[in-house]
């Protein structure tokens, strides 16, 4: 049986063809991280289009998208009426979690930089499971099940969804081609914004199950975005957090889609 092992698959789709993998180049990432997962990161600067895959047989496996899923979510929230605008205060239940900026108040800003699960809780009870369901089928969002025997179904439920389909589904939100209101489109996007500079705006959410993490997003540059899904396993638990975005960061200024450290 052949062993196919992790790799980088570069390809310019405009010009339909593939350049020879490069699996040594983004491999080194990894290992300087000691971390297992892969990354999907397109290349849309310059009316080009490039895709590069390490790891393409983890990259196409579905698994819980954690609180990535923050993003549709607010998208379903706001569609369905249960949140008006990123203002909207959600009083804090008393209930201290391990992490303190759980422990307050939140608006729709905040439960998103804070990543506040109970806030997205309280909209996956006043949405219910069928509609739910109706939702992520409408976007085609990974496996679209949002079943769960206990917690929150985007964490301890059957949803799941792969890097390429993350990177389906942020093109999508990124030109606004989501079957939402442009308006509740926006608004999404403006409060995933992590960092920006002059020239290029980065937007993404971090995600994590438990046994693995993510983070997923895009940098806009004047000439176009580029779009990135890292997946991790992360053994250590939280002591593997910061390897999330420390790898993504390493390979974006690899390509000059962020700028390298002064």
């Amino acid at each position: 049986m052949a062993i196919m092992l992790p790799s980088i698959v570069f390809s310019t789709f405009s010009q339909a063809q593939t350049v020879p993998t490069q699996g040594a180049e983004w491999a080194k990432y990894f290992k300087k991280y000691d971390a297992k997962g892969t990354i999907v990161v397109l290349d849309k600067r310059a009316q080009q289009e490039k895709t590069w895959v390490y790891n393409q047989n983890r990259a196409q496996q579905r698994y819980s998208p954690a609180s990535t899923y923050k993003i549709p979510h607010s998208l379903f929230a706001l569609d369905a009426g249960l949140v008006n605008d990123e203002f909207q205060v959600f009083p804090w239940d008393g209930v201290k979690r391990g992490y303190s900026p759980h422990n307050q108040d939140q608006n729709l800003r905040s439960a998103m930089r804070n990543s506040a699960v109970w806030v997205y809780d309280i909209f996956a009870e006043q949405l219910g499971e069928k509609k739910a369901g109706n939702y992520l089928k409408k976007i085609a969002y990974g496996n679209a099940d949002p079943v769960t025997a206990d917690g929150s179904y985007w964490i301890d439920g059957k949803l799941a969804i792969s890097a390429h389909e993350q990177i389906e589904f942020l093109e999508q939100l990124y030109k606004n081609e989501l079957p939402f209101k442009v308006e509740h489109q926006l608004l999404v996007k403006d409060i995933m914004v992590v960092e920006a500079q002059k020239e290029w705006i980065l937007r993404a959410k971090t995600g994590w199950q438990g046994k693995h993490g993510w983070w997923v997003g895009w940098v806009e540059w004047p000439t176009g975005p580029v779009f990135f899904a890292l997946n991790i396993d992360t053994p250590e638990g939280m002591k593997d957090l910061y390897k999330r975005q420390a790898i993504v960061r390493d390979i974006l200024m690899s390509i000059d889609a962020l700028p390298s450290k002064k």
